[in-house]
């Protein structure tokens, strides 16, 4: 009997063991993006069996998605977070400016991927600013914290358009970037813009976790509870703080919050969490009807034209 309870113990120590390192390697893929050329990344038609079982075994690699190339009338500016990290933005401005909006793009995403809001603001008279976080685009590093340290990169933006004696500035992000504004916000007290837009921000990274393994058919316990764990434990953080809901207490000026009722990733009951736990009685939520986790304003441009003209006027 006891050498059965010594084998069965051993058996489930083992299984620990190999889980957890499956769920460590998936968490670092999830947070890590390659070098263009550093990696090879196939597409789902050319991968192998063996391909297919590596990926799940080791998590699946991503590299950084290529900027399209900005036109002579954008300014490139470099910023430099407190760990040296170069990150690299687009300052675009317009005649007679009423206010300069500062721009955030998802995980995974890259500044050009919000030219087409970027257009749209420049259209209603406001200077853009689209910046690259840190292991994305063009900006220098490999680490993403999904928001954590990204709040700093928020923040650097922030600071260079006050800099350039801007008084009306807003901050406007998509899924993570919107996500990082909550975090900036709460994190740095003397950052303070007029308006802020949030688009499809999730409500805890847990959450966030958990919307990307439906995304992948997977049952999202126990695995999204140990990628978040393990995340957080590479970063040197506990990731389960990482909640946007909670920090958007801190926002008191004016926002509007927008979302996809047909988005996979971030719920309803988050955005509606998130939304009553605003600390301003000067916001608006509105919904797309017709869209998902996506940019709002290429799916349904004209809504969206409408609905932010309105709230920044």
């Amino acid at each position: 009997m006891k050498k059965a309870i010594r084998f069965l113990l051993k058996t489930v120590a083992i299984l620990f063991i190999i889980v957890n390192s499956i769920i460590a390697f998936h968490a670092y893929k999830f947070t890590h993006f390659y070098d263009v050329g550093e990696v090879t990344i196939k597409q789902q038609k050319d991968k192998t069996k063996w391909d297919i079982t590596k990926e799940m075994l080791l998590g699946i690699n991503a590299q950084k998605q290529q900027n399209t190339i900005a036109d002579s009338a954008t300014k490139i500016i470099k910023l430099t977070t407190k760990d040296n990290i170069e990150l690299e933005a687009w300052y675009k401005t317009v005649d007679s400016a009423k206010g300069t909006i500062c721009m955030f793009h998802g995980h995974g995403g890259k500044k050009s991927g919000t030219n087409k809001e970027a257009e749209e603001f420049r259209k209603m008279g406001y200077n853009t600013f689209q910046l690259d976080f840190r292991a994305h685009g063009s900006s220098k590093g490999n680490s993403c914290t999904i928001g954590v340290d990204e709040a700093e990169d928020v923040k650097l933006a922030y600071d260079f358009v006050k800099a350039k004696g801007e008084k009306n500035i807003i901050l406007w992000g998509i899924s993570m970037g919107a996500s990082a504004i909550t975090t900036s916000v709460k994190d740095y007290k003397e950052l303070t813009p007029q308006k802020i837009i949030l688009e499809m921000p999730f409500g805890t990274l847990m959450e966030a976790v958990e919307g990307r393994i439906k995304m992948m058919k997977l049952p999202p316990q126990p695995i999204s509870t140990l990628i978040t764990f393990w995340g957080g434990i590479q970063y040197g953080n506990w990731a389960f703080n990482m909640k946007p809901q909670e920090f958007a207490k801190k926002i008191t000026c004016p926002t509007l919050l927008q979302w996809g009722a047909n988005d996979p990733r971030v719920s309803r009951k988050e955005e509606e969490t998130l939304f009553a736990n605003l600390g301003t009685t000067n916001k608006k939520f509105v919904v797309y009807q017709n869209s998902a986790h996506e940019s709002l304003c290429t799916n349904e441009t004209t809504k969206w034209v409408n609905e932010v003209s309105s709230f920044l006027k």
